[in-house]
């Protein structure tokens, strides 16, 4: 290895490094060098390619930093990008290139973050917005609440020389939309109320030319929002009605609408969750915040189409004013609902605001909320549950999800689950419905009850993707903390139909 003098020390905050490639190779323990790290070991006469010959952990998933190697970058990271030549693979919904890409990207970011490195640059791959995606992502970190002078430093990245400077700025402003999202959940309940929550969504959108009103209480018991108050009651937390408005494309175009379950924190009210766990539930969230974060990167995007939102943000606690279960309430739509189980609140504070955007006569409504734990126990943390009664609406999220390496699995939204949520003779619709499993189908049949007639429907479960992370299948996301998907998903998903075209960008 290089050499260095006393005088040629660098601080440790000026210190450089980058993050290069390698294949697999043809043979076991081969690896194939990318040709800009080819490039870097050919200025340093070649010791790149002597340390990495026999690949010891460089595989996909992992990096291997090496130091005093090259006389501008103070540390290499060598990246697994697994094998070459990779491309869409159907069965598996997934663009494995830039996925792996994504993850190579984050391994080697997150291996020089955590060995000091705070300049890091950025082999661009074959996909700079995958590579910036990955990256970016990988090295947050939630430090709001820690000592200022305790505070590790966030890295700054960059992609290395000439390449497609667009390609990485979508993928820059992509992660970026998704810190925001993780941000906003996990933050502490105490410091992110209803009205906290309203005001961040005014600071972050309102800049970008987005509209936002912040409707009270007294405007909901004046619009009947009974379902919505009737779980916001439990807790001294005033609630709010969030409407957001983006208008990029023509006057006379229909909006697609966006209802984000915003509840700040989710006790479970009456039917009480239990303490053990019960903080993570400050992410109860997650749909609110993947929808403001949504709505932020459209407008710095400029899509030309119109959305519209309707975030519900409230508190669910226990308390003497809670509803309790057995309760009745009667929607916007005029259907009346038992509350059997409290904990099922989401989908009752999301019934009145899906109901009332009939007003803005939607040719989509979507749901995203973390509705159900079945999901999670069904499909994990390796897709969001999708509900749609739309295959045109199925193909274009299931591509987005393919794209965004953040896939999707489409559940059955049929009458037979409708059934199980509206046969009673009592009451029009139930929030349990007749247990038999299948909680997430019913849960979206639920909702659909009050979706405005004729308009398509496109709902995402994302219990199981939209909280913590396992750490498993996304490297880049940092293990314990929120993850913020799918926003990433979405935005693809508004860029193909807002842009129509067949193929996605090149890997």
């Amino acid at each position: 290895m290089q050499s260095r003098s006393a005088s040629d020390c660098q601080s440790s905050a000026s210190r450089k490094g980058i993050v290069l490639g390698a294949y697999d190779g043809c043979s076991s323990g081969e690896i194939k060098l990318t040709p800009a790290a080819l490039k870097l070991d050919e200025e340093t006469g070649g010791k790149l390619k002597m340390l990495t010959k026999d690949g010891a952990g460089i595989r996909k998933g992992t990096a291997q930093v090496f130091s005093n190697l090259h006389p501008e970058f103070y540390s290499i990271a060598i990246a697994g990008l697994g094998q070459e030549g990779l491309g869409v693979n159907e069965s598996e919904y997934l663009d494995e290139c830039k996925e792996n890409i994504r993850w190579a990207a984050g391994t080697g970011a997150r291996a020089l973050q955590d060995s000091g490195i705070s300049n890091i640059y950025m082999e661009g791959f074959t996909n700079t917005e995958a590579a910036a995606e990955g990256s970016i992502l990988s090295v947050w970190r939630y430090q709001e609440l820690k000592n200022k002078d305790q505070q590790l430093p966030n890295p700054k990245i960059e992609l290395f020389e000439e390449g497609d400077r667009d390609g990485w700025q979508r993928g820059q402003l992509k992660a970026e939309a998704q810190n925001l999202a993780r941000k906003i959940e996990e933050t502490p309940a105490n410091l992110m109320t209803p009205l906290t929550f309203a005001q961040i969504a005014i600071d972050v959108l309102c800049p970008c030319g987005i509209n936002v009103e912040v409707r009270d209480r007294d405007w909901l018991e004046m619009k009947k929002f009974n379902a919505f108050l009737t779980i916001a009651k439990g807790s001294c937390e005033e609630p709010a009605l969030l409407e957001i408005s983006y208008c990029g494309g023509e006057a006379e175009e229909k909006p697609i609408v966006f209802i984000g379950k915003g509840v700040t924190f989710d006790s479970g009210g009456l039917c009480l969750s239990k303490c053990e766990g019960m903080s993570k539930f400050r992410g109860d969230l997650a749909g609110a915040a993947v929808v403001v974060a949504l709505f932020k990167a459209v407008a710095m995007l400029a899509l030309p189409i119109n959305l519209r939102a309707f975030v519900p943000l409230c508190e669910s606690m226990i308390g003497g004013m809670s509803v309790k279960p057995g309760d009745a309430v009667q929607g916007l739509n005029g259907k009346t609902v038992v509350v059997e189980d409290t904990h099922l609140e989401g989908r009752i504070i999301m019934m009145d605001p899906v109901a009332y955007s009939n007003a803005v006569h939607p040719c989509l409504v979507t749901t995203v909320a973390t509705l159900t734990s079945g999901i999670k126990w069904g499909i994990g943390t390796g897709a969001s549950g999708v509900f749609t009664n739309s295959h045109p609406v199925w193909r274009e999220i299931s591509r987005a999800g393919m794209e965004s390496g953040d896939r999707v699995w489409r559940l059955p939204l049929w009458k037979h689950y409708t059934k199980k949520v509206t046969s009673f003779t009592n009451i029009d619709v139930h929030n349990v419905g007749k247990k038999f499993g299948a909680a997430p189908c019913l849960g979206a049949a639920f909702l659909k009850e009050f979706v405005p007639p004729k308009v398509d429907m496109l709902h995402l479960d994302i219990s199981g993707t939209g909280m913590l992370s396992s750490g498993v299948g996304h490297p880049y996301l940092r293990k314990d903390l929120m993850t913020g998907r799918p926003v990433r998903t979405l935005i693809q998903f508004l860029y193909q139909i807002a842009c129509p075209h067949t193929k996605g960008d090149e890997c």
